[in-house]
């Protein structure tokens, strides 16, 4: 893999997710208002876009409630902070199955399967620059969680963010989510320029060594802008690995609590340092009008 003639990056930071990381860090934001300051943070260090994904304020456990969203929004909004708003449309594929021996019925308490429209309620209502279509379906941790994103789904969905004129992030966790977007592009369901995160490391999706990264970037078609992380301790070695192989950046507390060892990192701290490793590399870092630009966005509000 050549090493990419790209000088020009932007950074993303996934201030939240929906994983169990609230008890192990209280650095990660529960409520609307601290996703909200975690993502003004972000871009204050540096960051152009903010992945918010929403969590119940009383539990911290992940949500899909448009009102969360609305609030994350409306607090950044008011803010008058410019960033580019990235809103997960991941949740509502959750299929846990009953067990091993008796898969049916399925576990309906851990069990969150929603329609394309109900998914995708948040996006229409509040109308972000980018959302997030994760591209395929796969096996999570080790229990019974099926993340399920069926062709038939992605396809409705990706019909919605067409007419609904906003930009699809691509999230692609192993070498066939890519061919499923390939597929959804051949369709005319994406719009140029397509936009993919490669999600690096994630169990049991593609590792994160240097050969499952290199096919995949390989396999990027011409013209497509991609980004790429991974979680955990490889999340600031894949800083500079994105940006070696033409990519853009992610960090956040989604993906990884440390700084370095024994020390709790802030979305912003892990920013500030993935800067450090760019510029230090000789990388420019895009700002978010330069991202809009870029990315051909469409900015509704601010």
């Amino acid at each position: 893999m050549a090493l990419s003639g790209n000088r020009d990056v932007f950074i993303t930071c996934a201030v939240t997710g929906s994983g169990d990381t609230v008890a192990r860090s209280e650095k990660v934001p529960v409520t609307p208002s601290e996703i909200a300051d975690a993502a003004i943070e972000a871009v204050n260090a540096g960051a152009a876009i903010a992945h918010i994904h929403v969590r119940d304020p009383k539990t911290g456990a992940p949500s899909r409630d448009p009102a969360l969203f609305a609030e994350v929004v409306e607090y950044i909004k008011q803010s008058g902070v410019d960033v580019v708003l990235n809103l997960t449309a991941g949740m509502g594929g959750d299929l846990v199955i009953g067990s091993a021996e008796k898969p049916l019925p399925l576990n309906v308490r851990e069990t969150d399967l929603a329609g394309a429209t109900e998914r995708l309620q948040h996006v229409a209502d509040l109308l972000p620059e980018i959302c997030t279509l994760d591209c395929g379906t796969m096996n999570f941790g080790e229990g019974d969680y099926v993340m399920t994103n069926t062709p038939s789904m992605l396809e409705a969905m990706a019909v919605q963010i067409l007419h609904l004129g906003v930009r699809p992030e691509i999230e692609v966790f192993d070498t066939g989510h890519l061919e499923l977007a390939k597929w959804l592009k051949s369709k005319g369901l994406i719009d140029d320029p397509v936009v993919v995160q490669l999600c690096m490391g994630i169990a049991w999706g593609a590792p994160d060594d240097m050969t499952s990264f290199n096919a995949l970037v390989q396999n990027m078609p011409d013209g497509w802008i991609f980004s790429a992380f991974s979680i955990g301790r490889n999340e600031l070695p894949y800083v500079a690995m994105a940006a070696l192989a033409g990519g853009n950046i992610r960090v956040g507390l989604e993906d990884n609590l440390w700084l370095a060892k024994g020390q709790l990192a802030t979305n912003g701290d892990l920013v500030s340092r993935a800067v450090t490793i760019a510029t230090s590399m000789g990388y420019n870092i895009l700002s978010p009008a330069e991202v809009r630009e870029k990315l051909k966005l469409q900015k509704r509000w601010g």
